[in-house]
């Protein structure tokens, strides 16, 4: 039982318990309620120049209660998550991280429990572990962001993620496929996805920007495809269109004259009817899948005797790095690319212009080129 040594200060309160050591108390300025210590001091002084410090945090509005911490991880994660405007794809990802690399570390424990070396401590263990770079840096970026939020509620003083470097990782070159390479896949490939990976490599769309397109995209007269939306596959397999990632990803883009012969004989043979009706469709009529193209794109690369571990993703880097070589500047490449650098007034400027009919030329003197084929007369003569 405390005894009744106890003396008022300006600030708080000291008293002495029957154990001889000191408490002190205040009223926390954020909730109104009396706080005490998170421990006990040996000396009155110890418990004094404790109450000072902490009314000085309050002056400098720096205070933060000394419970506040105690808050678990766990719970705050899973709350924080639930509150952040995701697409489905990437809020399945986060969920991923969080369940499978972050909780079974920190999971259990406070927000104040997890420090700068215990970060450290995790990150080296899961990469040990043979968790790939790309995922631990996705990993860390994730408790970051949470314990970022943390701070911003004052739970915590700073952010313990301070490891110079963990946010980022090299990213190895990816291959480049010759116009003449890319050709010879094309042609070893299933007829219904020769389109597919030509247009692929010419206009440098993404896979689920291409699986999303649909007949009315397509202006054989303009030699354009329109990007509106792009295909997301979650992991119970289901498919569902969503906005770009950024207004950057609707655009107009400008593919070779070349290619017009090829995409009329796709759309005679090969496209969904109707105007709606999807450009590329699955080998039995239904929606395109990376399962149900993975298989052929991967015997085809090898049919066609290209080498190394070729994605066909790594078609958008061979297109962006043709574009460049026709003379595309940056600003029409990150166009090309559906990339938002700075303002979105970019992202709708339209790229059908005479530059980007000139880069989509130039990519078609190289297909003319490769393919031993001889230039079309000038116009009008």
């Amino acid at each position: 039982m405390a005894n009744r040594k106890g003396r008022r200060r300006r600030f708080g309160t000291v008293r002495q318990l029957a154990s001889g050591r000191w408490q002190a108390r205040y009223r926390d300025p954020l909730s109104g309620e009396t706080k005490s210590a998170p421990q006990t001091f040996a000396t009155k002084t110890d418990a004094d120049v404790w109450l000072t410090t902490i009314e000085a945090e309050i002056i400098r509005g720096t205070y933060q209660a000394p419970d506040a911490g105690k808050v678990e991880f766990g719970p705050y994660a899973d709350d924080w998550l639930k509150h952040r405007k995701l697409e489905d794809r990437s809020r399945e990802r986060n969920e991923g991280v969080l369940r499978l690399h972050i909780k079974p570390t920190f999971g259990a424990g406070t927000l104040a429990a997890i420090t700068t070396p215990r970060v450290r401590a995790w990150r080296t263990a899961l990469l040990e572990s043979g968790v790939g770079e790309p995922t631990v840096v996705k990993a860390y970026q994730l408790l970051r962001a949470i314990l970022n939020t943390a701070v911003d509620d004052e739970l915590i003083r700073r952010n313990p993620c301070r490891i110079k470097g963990a946010d980022h990782y090299h990213v190895p070159e990816r291959p480049i496929l010759t116009v003449a390479e890319v050709y010879a896949v094309a042609d070893a490939i299933q007829p219904r996805y020769r389109v597919l990976v030509l247009l692929a490599a010419f206009t440098t769309l993404r896979f689920g920007e291409l699986a999303s397109l649909r007949r009315r995209d397509l202006d054989l007269s303009r030699c354009v495809v329109m990007v509106r939306r792009a295909q997301s596959e979650l992991q119970n397999g289901k498919l569902a269109d969503k906005a770009p990632k950024s207004a950057a990803g609707v655009r107009p883009v400008a593919f070779p004259a070349e290619l017009v012969p090829e995409l009329t004989h796709h759309l005679e043979r090969f496209a969904a009817a109707g105007q709606d009706g999807h450009l590329f469709q699955g080998p039995r009529g239904g929606l395109l899948r990376r399962s149900n193209f993975r298989d052929d794109w991967t015997t085809a690369r090898a049919q066609a005797g290209v080498s190394g571990d070729v994605h066909f993703h790594d078609l958008r880097h061979t297109g962006n790095t043709l574009a460049s070589s026709a003379g595309a500047s940056t600003r029409e490449l990150m166009t090309r690319m559906g990339h938002s650098t700075t303002r979105a007034a970019l992202v709708y400027q339209h790229m059908t212009s005479d530059r980007d009919q000139h880069i989509a030329g130039k990519l078609g003197e190289m297909i003319r080129r490769a393919r031993g084929e001889a230039d079309p007369p000038p116009s009008g003569t």
